[in-house]
C-alpha cells in the first residue's frame, strides 16, 4: 500500500491553542511556551504564528486521509525594526523528516522576502540539534554568534541569521 502526505502551512488562529500547548509539550522538555504565553502571542499585533498541517493519504482513497498538526513557528517583529526573529519552531516528534520544518522556514522567509521593511531574519537553536542546524544552512542561515549556556537546561545555543 502506498502512502503519500502533503503539508500545508496556514496563519494560527485562537482555536489551535490547545494544539500548540500539546505540540509544545511533546517536542520540548526544556525551555517551553505555556498557555497563558501561547494565548497572548496569538492575539499579538506584532507576532506571526504560522502552522503546519500534514495529511497521509493511502491509496485506498479519500476516506483514508489524516491530518496531523505536524508543526508551528512563532516570528517576532517590532514596529520600526527591519529584523524578524524567529522565536520557536517545533515539529511534532512523529513527523519529523516530513517537511512540516522547511515548510514552516520557506513561508517564513517568502513573508520575509516581500515585505519591504524586513532585511534581516534570525533565529536560535541548540548547538546539538544537527538536524536543524543542517535545514537552517540549507536555507542560507549563518552562524553569528554561539551562546554558552543560552538554554535552560544549560546547553548552549547558536544564533542564525539571514540577509534579504
Amino acid at each position: 500500500m502506498c502512502s503519500q502526505h502533503t503539508i500545508t502551512v496556514r496563519k494560527a488562529q485562537p482555536d489551535d491553542l490547545d494544539k500548540l500547548v500539546a505540540l509544545e509539550n511533546s517536542a520540548f522538555s526544556y525551555d517551553q511556551i505555556g498557555r497563558r504565553s501561547f494565548r497572548y502571542l496569538l492575539q499579538s499585533p506584532s507576532v506571526q504564528i504560522w502552522c503546519a498541517e500534514l495529511t497521509n493519504s493511502t491509496a485506498l482513497g479519500a476516506d483514508d486521509l489524516v491530518n496531523i498538526f505536524a508543526g508551528y513557528t512563532i516570528i517576532l517583529t517590532r514596529k520600526n525594526s527591519r529584523k524578524w526573529r524567529v522565536y520557536s519552531l517545533a515539529t511534532a516528534p512523529e513527523v519529523r523528516g516530513k517537511g512540516a520544518a522547511k515548510a514552516l522556514m520557506n513561508v517564513v522567509q517568502s513573508a520575509a522576502e516581500n515585505n519591504p521593511n524586513v532585511s534581516t531574519v534570525s533565529l536560535e537553536v541548540k548547538c546539538d540539534n544537527a538536524g536543524a542546524i543542517a535545514l537552517y544552512r540549507n536555507l542560507g542561515f549563518e552562524v553569528v554568534d554561539v551562546m554558552p549556556n543560552y538554554y535552560s537546561d544549560g546547553s548552549d545555543g547558536y544564533r542564525l541569521q539571514i540577509s534579504l
